[in-house]
C-alpha cells in the first residue's frame, strides 16, 4: 500500500506560527521552508509527497515542479487548492494507495472525507514535523557518539610499532 499525503500548503503555513510570520515578509521563503521540513518527512515516512499552493495573485496556467523529491503543484488563476486537492484524490484513488490531506480547513476535510481520504489537520502535521526533526537530531548525535567511541587509544610505542608492522618492517 503507498501512502500519499496532499498538503494545502499555504493552510499548513496560515497554521504554523513561524512560517506564518515568515510568510509577512517573504512568501518564498515561506514555502521553501515547508518544501524542506516536508521533505524531511517524505525521507524518514517513505510517502509519496505532492504539495499545492493557489496560485491567487499568480496569472497563467498550472505549473507543476519538482523541489527535493517533493512534488509541488501551483494552481491555475482561477482553481482554489481545494478544487485541485479533490481532483487529485479521484485521480489518485484506487486499492492500493492510501491518501491522507493535511488541512486545517473543517469543509475540506469533510469533502476529503466523503471522497475516502483520511484528514490530517495542518497542526497534527506541524507536530509530525516536529517529531521527526528530533528522531533526526538525535540519531545524528548517536551516530557522531558512537563513531568517536570507536577509536582505540594508544600509546605513541604502540602505534609506531603497529605502523611498522604496516610497512613490513
Amino acid at each position: 500500500m503507498q501512502d500519499i499525503l496532499i498538503v494545502d500548503g499555504y493552510n499548513v503555513i496560515g497554521a504554523w506560527t513561524e512560517l506564518k510570520k515568515l510568510q509577512k515578509n517573504d512568501f518564498e521563503l515561506a514555502r521553501d521552508f515547508l518544501i524542506n521540513k516536508l521533505s524531511e518527512y517524505q525521507a524518514v515516512t517513505g510517502w509519496r509527497v505532492i504539495l499545492i499552493f493557489d496560485a491567487y495573485l499568480i496569472s497563467g496556467k498550472e505549473t507543476k515542479t519538482k523541489k527535493s523529491k517533493i512534488e509541488v503543484i501551483y494552481t491555475k488563476k482561477s482553481e482554489k487548492a481545494d478544487q485541485k486537492i479533490e481532483g487529485l484524490i479521484k485521480k489518485l484513488q484506487n486499492v492500493k494507495t492510501r491518501i491522507h490531506v493535511a488541512t486545517s480547513d473543517m469543509a475540506e476535510q469533510w469533502a476529503v472525507f466523503s471522497q475516502g481520504a483520511l484528514r490530517k489537520p495542518s497542526r497534527e502535521l506541524i507536530e509530525e514535523i516536529g517529531q521527526i526533526e528530533k528522531e533526526i537530531k538525535r540519531s545524528t548525535a548517536n551516530t557522531h557518539r558512537s563513531s568517536s567511541m570507536t577509536k582505540i587509544q594508544l600509546d605513541d610505542a604502540t602505534r609506531e610499532k603497529l605502523e611498522q608492522m604496516r610497512r613490513g618492517f
